[in-house]
């Protein structure tokens, strides 16, 4: 009867830290996880280095994300926009480097996107204008299919982010 008892609580204690450790090793995922998009327009290698929230049902533009105000164009902290060259984005300069990328979401159809240098904030909400390196108006586009989660797609004309029904298409060259 001792050996039994003895026995029954060895396994208990057993069955008991290895659920613990099951369970610290299945933290749920974040709800907008890290990405990064890279690719190469020309010579020049883009990066960029961003969350990507979901959806999940909300209304995005003019909602979630208000018309005529600084937006991180991502989750959680500021986006990043890195080129190891020098190029042109809608047709203006921007020095090789590494800047924090904002949109100005506009109800018109034609947006703002901003190349900011001030890289060590990473505090979205301490964005300074004074900082732009480089503005452009953006055309956005409609896309046919809705675009659960945010992404940044880079090709060989630039690179874009989608999400919902909108993408916002930058030429770069």
């Amino acid at each position: 009867m001792r050996t039994t008892i003895k026995s029954i609580a060895t396994l208990l204690f057993v069955a008991t830290i290895s659920l613990n450790a099951v369970a610290q090793d299945t933290k749920p995922a974040p709800a907008s996880p890290p990405a990064t998009a890279t690719g190469k327009v020309g010579a020049a290698t883009l990066t960029i280095n961003y969350s990507s929230p979901a959806v999940k049902g909300r209304a995005i533009w003019g909602g979630l994300e208000k018309y005529d105000k600084v937006w991180r164009a991502g989750a959680n902290k500021t986006t990043t926009f890195e080129t190891d060259k020098d190029i042109t984005v809608q047709g203006k300069k921007l020095p090789a480097g590494k800047y924090n990328f904002f949109l100005i979401p506009k109800e018109s159809g034609t947006w703002t996107a901003i190349f900011n240098n001030e890289v060590t904030n990473t505090n979205p909400f301490n964005y300074k204008e004074a900082e732009d390196q480089l503005r452009v108006d953006v055309k956005i586009k409609a896309l046919k299919e809705n675009q659960e989660r945010l992404v940044y797609k880079i090709d060989n004309k630039g690179f874009a982010l989608e999400w919902e029904k909108v993408s916002v298409p930058l030429a770069v060259k």
